[in-house]
This record gives C-alpha cells, structure tokens and sequence, in this order.
C-alpha cells in the first residue's frame, strides 16, 4: 500500500501518524493494537520465569531477595511497565505498529550467562551500557557500517542459535530433560512420570495446534490454557512441589510455582526493581575484556533483530517507500534503543521491537496508533501481577519451545552447502545450547569464519571491524592460560 498525501482537512493527529495517508483508519487501529498485546502478552509471563528464577553469584534472586515468589512479582510488574511506556514511546515518536518488550533470548543471556558470573545488579548494567552504545551507534549514523560488517548468514545462525538455547532451556525448566547417568535423560528415572509432564506435553502439543491453526494469541492462549489445567490436577491430585520446605525432593512434583489460584488477582505493583543496577560493577567482577564481550553479545543481538523486524513488518505493512526505506527509521531505532537501556535500569533486560507486531499489522494496523493502544494495556497488566504465581513452569515451558521453533526457521537463510559460512554457522547455532552460553556461540562463529576466510586466500575482503571483534573473542577463549602465563590467574 502506497502512503499517500492526506487530505488537506484532516486533523494534526491524522497527519502525524499519517493515519489516512497510509489508508487505515482509528478502529482498524484500535483493533490491531488489542491484537498485538493478546498475541505477545505472553512476555509478562514468560519474561518473570527466565528472569525471576534465576540467582545470581551470591545465590540471590533478583533485587537481592531469596524469596523466588517476590522475584517473580517484582519482575511481572517492571516488565509491564516498561513494555507499557516504551511501545507507547515507539506510537508516539517512531509513528510504527510496532510493540516492544523485553527480548526472548536477550533475557536468557542475561539470565543464565550473565548473571550466575555477577550481582544482577552489575548484569543489569552492562544491559544498560549496552543500550547506550547503540543509541550512540544510532544517532552517529555508524550502527549501519557494524550491521555489514558480519555477513549475513551468520546473523541469521546466531537467531537460531538463540532459539535452540530458548529450546534447551525449555526443556530442562520442565523436566522433560534431566542430567542423567551418561549425558541426559528423558524425564524422571528416564520416563515420562508425572502429572507436570503430562501437563506439559498436553500444553506443548495444544500451542502447537494453535500456532499451527494460526490462531491470534495461540502462545498466550497456550500458557494460559495449561496453567487451567495444571490448577485443576493440583486441586484433584494434590501433587506439591518438587522441592518441599524441609528440603525433601518429590521427582514428580512442579517445577516452579504450585499452580494454584492466589489470594487476590488485583495488587498494586512492586517496583521495587527500578534503579537496581550497577553500571560498571561487573569490570571489576570478571574482568574488563569479558564484560566487553559480554555488552557486545547484547548488543548483537539486540542490534540485528530490531533492523530485520523493522524491515521485515514494513514490507509486510507496505510501508516502504520508493527506495526501499522505512518511514521514521531512525526515529524507531532511537526508540529501540531508548527501550534497551529502560529495561537495564528497571531489571527486566534489554526491551526491544517485537516480531510478533505482525499480527497486529495483518489485523490492519497501519500507524503507532496501534502501539500506544498495545503500550496502554501492557500498563493494565501492571495491576494483575498475582496471577503470574499461578503459573508453573511446566504450563510456561511450552512456549519456549515453540519460540524456539519459531527462530530457527531462519536456517533456511544458511546454504550449509558453502562449506566458508555453512561451518561457522553451524558452530555458532551448536555452541550456544551445547555451552549453554550465547556468548560462545558467536565467539566460535565469528572466530571461524575469520580463520577460513584467511586459509582461502580472502583475508583482504574481511572487514576491520570482524578483525578486531575475532581478535577480542580469541583472548576470551584463552583468558584463563593468558593469565596464567601473566601470573594474573
């Protein structure tokens, strides 16, 4: 769809949003901006179980608390808040249907990477450090010469990479997977005992439909419809959790939370996480050259996704103009940016631009109408924080799995046949689960490539940036014998 002239009696707002020059209209807006938030509400319930249950170096849950209830409250609330104000943000100054929430994959890494290394305060910081970076990239005008910088395959191996890492996490979180006597095994005892198995395969298979039939909000849908059915076998079964208060271990009991309905659905919101971070904190930690490469891992990801979902939901949008750009790019990146360091401060991980827009575009959302209507009922969602106790993770997990799914179908964009970046990306999509570290991933893809480009006889067309990325991922890898021929160790 062609945006076109609006005419000249429309009112300031239309012609800010460009409301009818891009042919939409307030209720086509409205409706697209309910359908974004029911599609990717799910992040204020997943987001709190990756975040919230995770412990830091000194074995506290986030916010310094070793209450993992309070943790996971806490962290709903600020996820909600920031998703709420920053996708308002991105309507009002990026003019774009397009919600943002705290990142998939970005909050596992800072999860399970980041923070078992670190206070959370000091993790939250190089999220914010991160953000900086780009919103500086962005407004110098460099952050293009870092995106052609890495070739394009690889950017697409390190989406899938994270997916399986979003998958493996999945499947650990639920017990389907367990450390077993050679290297896993398939649940307890290796078999599938229990009613929070059943629950979970019942809820992986029925977001499968749903996503499969294309349903809107099939992922929230899933999490909720499986939560219902978990409360229900807790309330027949009576099966209690699978680590009891004096320590005894049931192998068939819930993960998580004991899916019960709380006491109360409507609380005000803890923001007790807000300001929690430590900006330089983790230099000191693990050293300057690891927190570097830790900010450029966040920054990679956080840098491609938002470029590809912007380009990807404009085409879908029909949005781009003549020469192939989007309207108020460098608004929306601004904004994303912005998003990145929000979430840093307020705990809940770097927020960026959401897939997951889509729907709301395919509903008929045009303009960032749509995104401050989303914005706005993320802000609702504040208020209902409880209801995330009820969750288990074996009611949450499915949609790990899922997503997980949904990422790695960017390997159809490796030609695994072209052995000079089929390798690499095979190593960067292998590492990250396999090591459990996203950082690994992208250190053993980019180090690879740079090292076949130069047994081929291209070192010339490798560009300075990827030298010098390679170079810094190279003295990551051998920190530990480097410093012990320093005797620093």
């Amino acid at each position: 769809m062609a945006v076109t002239a609006p005419p000249a009696s429309t009112s300031s707002m239309d012609r800010w949003f460009a409301l009818s020059a891009r042919g939409s209209t307030y209720g086509r807006e409205i409706r697209g901006g309910f359908v974004t938030f029911f599609t990717m509400a799910y992040i204020v319930v997943l987001n709190p179980l990756i975040i919230g249950t995770a412990k830091d170096m000194n074995g506290n849950f986030i916010g310094g608390t070793t209450d993992v209830v309070k943790a996971i409250t806490m962290v709903t609330a600020a996820t909600a808040l920031v998703a709420g104000l920053m996708t308002i943000l991105m309507g009002v100054i990026g003019r774009f249907p397009v919600a943002v929430a705290a990142g998939l994959g970005l909050n596992g890494f800072v999860a399970f990477t980041l923070a078992p290394q670190m206070t959370w305060a000091d993790a939250m910081g190089l999220v914010v450090l991160e953000g900086v970076l780009i919103l500086l990239l962005v407004l110098t005008g460099f952050r293009s010469a870092v995106f052609h910088a890495v070739p394009e395959q690889l950017k697409y191996a390190i989406g899938v990479g994270i997916g399986l890492f979003i998958t493996i996490i999945g499947l650990v979180d639920s017990g389907l997977v367990r450390p077993g006597p050679v290297l896993v095994t398939f649940g307890p005892a290796g078999a599938l005992a229990g009613w929070p198995i059943f629950t979970f395969c019942f809820g992986l298979i029925l977001t499968i439909i749903l996503v499969v039939k294309k349903v809107r909000g099939a992922i929230l849908i899933g999490i909720i419809g499986t939560a219902v059915v978990a409360i229900i076998i807790e309330s027949v079964a009576k099966v209690g959790p699978k680590f009891g208060a004096d320590g005894a271990v049931n192998p068939v009991g819930w993960g998580l939370n004991v899916p019960k309905v709380p006491d109360q659905i409507v609380a005000t919101p803890d923001l007790g996480l807000l300001g929690q971070f430590n900006l330089f904190g983790s230099f000191q930690v693990i050293g300057v050259i690891a927190a570097l490469l830790a900010i450029f891992s966040l920054m990679l990801s956080d840098f491609f996704d938002t470029m590809g979902t912007a380009f990807g939901l404009a085409g879908e949008a029909e949005l781009l103009d003549e020469n192939g750009d989007i309207p108020h790019f460098e608004s929306i990146l601004v904004v994303d940016s912005i998003a990145a360091v929000a979430g840093g401060a307020a705990s809940v991980s770097s927020n960026t631009s959401y897939i997951e827009s889509a729907s709301g575009i395919g509903e008929g959302a045009r303009t960032g109408i749509a995104s401050i209507i989303t914005g706005l009922l993320f802000l609702v969602a504040m208020f209902i924080s409880p209801l995330v106790t009820v969750i288990p993770y074996e009611a949450a997990t499915p949609a790990l799995i899922v997503v997980g799914f949904l990422m790695m179908t960017q390997i159809r964009h490796i030609d695994f046949m072209n052995y000079e970046i089929g390798i690499p990306a095979f190593l960067t999509i292998a590492l990250m689960p396999f090591t459990y570290s996203i950082t690994n991933g992208i250190g053993a893809g980019f180090v690879t490539w740079v090292i076949i480009q130069i047994a081929v006889g291209k070192a010339k067309s490798i560009n300075w940036l990827m030298w010098v990325v390679s170079i810094a991922f190279v003295i990551y890898f051998a920190i530990d014998p480097i410093q012990g021929v320093l005797g620093l160790g």
